[in-house]
């Protein structure tokens, strides 16, 4: 409810990226009053929906777990399902290897290890959803200041918007990304490793059927440094690729024109898919590993990419901020009547929970890289025997529960 110019709310939410606008539905659906805050004020402009005939080169993995928990939260059946892609399996290639590490879902009787789809019409669907439930926005102001105390955190705006120059919750979701506004204005502190490695991202046409596989290769260079494609399949017999390449190589890849860009990702991957051809213009972004040290100051919790980065190997950035959202309902959901809902207690335990998850992520994606970074012989001989014994069927069964538990 507001009063004069202030606003109060059970939860404010700072970022309406998809954790933000997840959390946004999610938090409502649970009970709470929710309010959202968000510079961009192209977001006021709810009904307007991505364009169906451009692609997005920005996709992500959604894992069965999270797919699950987006259709309880009725956002996955707003998704236009022509333009989601299953992905039914997966196949590795580490060094010089000839014959992949591939894991299927049929392997363990499952329906697949995830589904793809574009970061704008997934967007599209959550922002329908909030609409739909009525959920306060605040959209196109920047924020002025943020106060964080043990009862509740108060955001000053930088202008009254719609009447309202402060909001006060009892908790407030930073969900504002890497670069988070709040994570600075609080002064918590960040590890952050820069890889040396730019991540290059286009969609292409196919000529042979990609059988809703994703593929991915790891390709040590003495020369030009540690290469990691992956071609993840979409909709129309379309793959998305991203590139993790040194920046040298990735500013030679962005000046290639379209017919020679496709010839040299179609090369890259043995021409496994045929001739591909360019869809959508590539971009690039560096790539970074960064956490935290705590997600947790006072009655600010920070999600998604404001409290974690990961390499996009894994396709996990953005399950991993779902997850964020799914672990702090669920702590919340265990509260009593006698406690608050920025409860230590309560945040604690989230901050527990979310450490464990994060650094077995960080382990995954991290140590793969490093492992596939170093050059000499026996470290090769390491992965490749690694390789090689886990293409026994009960190894490669775990891999595949696990890829579907993320």
């Amino acid at each position: 409810m507001a009063t004069d110019d202030h606003l109060k709310a059970e939860i404010a939410i700072v970022g309406a990226g998809l954790v933000g606008l997840a959390a946004a539905v999610a938090m409502h659906q649970a009970g709470h009053s929710v309010v959202v805050v968000d510079r961009n004020a192209a977001l006021k402009k709810t009904t307007k929906k991505t364009n169906n005939a451009i692609w997005d080169a920005r996709i992500y993995a959604i894992s069965p777990n999270n797919v699950a928990w987006l259709e309880s939260l009725g956002v996955w059946q707003k998704l236009d399902q022509t333009r989601v892609s299953p992905m039914h399996g997966m196949a590795l290639w580490g060094d010089a290897t000839e014959a992949p590490l591939t894991l299927a879902a049929d392997d363990i009787h499952a329906d697949g290890l995830g589904v793809i789809v574009e970061a704008g019409k997934l967007m599209d669907a959550l922002l329908e959803c909030v609409k739909a439930l009525d959920i306060k926005t605040v959209f196109g102001v920047e924020c002025e200041s943020v106060l964080t105390t043990k009862a509740y955190s108060e955001i000053t705006l930088t202008k009254k918007t719609a009447g309202i120059k402060t909001i006060t919750a009892g908790l407030l979701l930073a969900a504002d990304g890497s670069q988070s506004w709040v994570r600075g204005q609080l002064n918590i502190t960040l590890k952050h490793q820069a890889y040396e490695h730019v991540g290059v991202v286009a969609n292409f046409k196919a000529e042979k059927s990609h059988q809703n596989i994703a593929r991915q290769w790891f390709k040590p260079n003495s020369e030009a440094g540690l290469e990691i494609l992956a071609w993840l399949p979409l909709p129309d017999n379309m793959i998305s690729i991203v590139w993790s390449v040194p920046p040298n190589v990735a500013n030679r890849l962005m000046a290639l024109e379209p017919e020679t860009l496709s010839q040299t990702v179609a090369s890259a991957g043995g021409n496994r898919l045929g001739a591909l051809s360019l869809v959508t213009e590539p971009a690039s972004f560096p790539l970074n590993l960064s956490t935290v040290a705590t997600p947790v100051v006072e009655t600010v919790v920070l999600l998604g990419d404001a409290a974690h980065q990961v390499h996009p190997m894994a396709g996990q950035g953005v399950n991993l901020g779902f997850r964020d959202v799914v672990s702090l309902l669920a702590v919340l959901d265990q509260k009593h009547a006698y406690q608050t809902i920025s409860d230590r207690q309560l945040l604690k335990q989230y901050e527990r929970l979310r450490k464990i998850d994060v650094l077995k992520m960080v382990l995954l994606t991290d140590g793969l890289y490093q492992l596939f970074s170093h050059e000499s012989t026996t470290v090769k001989k390491v992965r490749r025997w690694g390789f090689e014994t886990t293409k026994q069927q009960f190894l490669k069964n775990l891999l595949v529960k696990q890829a579907i538990n993320m």
